[in-house]
């Protein structure tokens, strides 16, 4: 599958999944309209988002992230030169 059809596919589902919470929360409003960033139309009258608190990540874990980035390229080059 191509990349562009598989983020396709999951911007339609997230639209889906937002009209079914929508309908099943009771909210008002309009259903499905997005704005041109794909974040949900908001009312002027709405008050804005809290923050979440920042997570940070362990060294440990920067490291497990790294070293899967690492071992992706790896494929990628092995690949690639097939």
């Amino acid at each position: 599958m191509q990349l562009s059809k598989i983020l396709a596919e999951i911007d339609l589902e997230i639209t889906r999944l937002e009209q079914a919470r929508t309908l099943l929360a009771g909210e008002t409003g309009s259903v499905g309209k997005r704005s041109r960033k794909g974040m949900p139309a908001t009312s002027a009258t709405e008050a804005a988002p809290k923050r979440k608190k920042k997570r940070n990540l362990s060294p440990e874990g920067r490291k497990r992230i790294a070293d899967a980035v690492r071992r992706r390229w790896e494929l990628q080059k092995k690949n690639a030169s097939k």
